[in-house]
């Protein structure tokens, strides 16, 4: 008999571009999962919270206390408003939360977005913190949606994110290989804000521009692009190491969006040009960058496939609803191969109401 279960599954990711939520039904046939995603919708996060969460990464332990209280109530009201008008209403909330720390070197990974307040508002049980264990267990703690990429999307060749940070999941010689790859959004959102816009639409300030050989060859060059095996990235790196390169540059914005645009661009196609087969998955914010796919197809013959809007959107938010299910049935939802940690593993809290 066929397992069905139903969870509304919440991304924040760290472009901070607002709060996504996917109803997802999931049907297990014995050996197969089968997914449909019922519903979505994404609520904008309010600047004040913008502020808070600015907060909690550079402030104080009350900062960051203050932000996760804050998060999670601001995720109680947004799922409740969604849940007003919802097709069904789910059985558990499996939520990311949204990424404040990440130094796995150091075995620190902080998700805030209070669980434990979220299912005391809904009434809906919370599965959350799907990072920490695998950290804990040496892992990187990330990138998580590989399994879902391994069960739910197993027609492609690879399955590319492009999201605030760009990452890449595909089989190789047997076994589902995921890592980050390098900045994407979170570095060209900050450039286009220095234009007076939230993001570059569709590449076009980018296209205006000009690629400023000598940065494009600093970035190119960073050491971790060099690093083998399971990395990830995290927002430490991206001002520490990547973002003062483009800072001190002395061009115009329109070429430093240029040349970051080309890095990142080179970078994805270097790991694509990888992948054995032909068709990669391109889902996350990016995918709607046009101008730097076409980029991408410059560097790489690989056929990059953007599906529908729904899956470009909301494929992460279905995905965490899915390592939700795996974790109620007590199933590997962090793979060792892809995070570095000794073991396959069971990971998220769940708070009860």
């Amino acid at each position: 008999m066929a397992e069905v279960y139903h969870l509304l599954g919440l991304m924040s990711g760290t472009s901070l571009d607002g709060l996504d939520m996917a109803l997802c039904r999931f049907v297990h046939n014995g050996s197969k999962w089968q997914y449909e995603t019922l519903q979505c919708e994404t609520a904008s996060y309010p600047s004040e919270l913008i502020d808070c969460l600015a907060a909690a990464y550079s402030g104080t332990a009350y900062d960051l206390a203050v932000a996760d209280q804050r998060l999670g109530q601001f995720m109680a009201d947004q799922v409740n408003a969604f849940l007003a008008h919802a097709v069904l209403r789910p059985d558990y909330i499996a939520s990311h939360g949204h990424t404040i720390f990440h130094r796995p070197d150091q075995g620190i990974t902080t998700q805030i977005g209070s669980g434990a307040v979220l299912a005391a508002q809904t009434g809906i049980p919370v599965i959350c913190d799907f990072r920490s264990a695998d950290v804990a267990l040496g892992g990187q703690g990330a990138p998580l949606v590989p399994v879902g990429d391994e069960l739910l999307f197993a027609d492609y060749d690879a399955c590319l994110n492009l999201g605030g940070f760009s990452n890449i999941s595909f089989r190789q010689r047997g076994h589902r290989v995921a890592f980050d790859i390098s900045p994407c959004n979170m570095a060209l959102n900050d450039l286009a804000r220095q234009l007076g816009q939230p993001f570059d639409k569709d590449g076009a300030m980018a296209a205006q521009g000009a690629v400023v050989p000598a940065l494009l060859e600093q970035l190119n060059v960073l050491p971790f692009y060099a690093v083998q095996g399971s990395k990830s990235l995290g927002r430490e790196w991206y001002e520490q190491t990547f973002q003062p390169l483009v800072a001190a540059c002395d061009a115009s914005v329109h070429d430093k969006l240029r040349t970051v645009t080309e890095h990142i661009a080179m970078q994805l196609a270097a790991v694509i040009n990888q992948v054995q087969g032909e068709k990669v998955l391109v889902t996350g914010g990016g995918a709607k960058n046009s101008f730097l796919l076409q980029c991408m197809r410059v560097h790489s013959a690989h056929q990059l496939i953007v599906p529908d809007a729904m899956t470009v959107d909301y494929k992460e938010a279905l995905i965490f609803a899915f390592l939700g299910v795996l974790r109620l049935r007590g199933e590997a939802n962090c793979l060792a191969d892809v995070t570095g940690a000794p073991k396959d593993h069971c990971s998220g809290a769940i708070y009860g109401v």
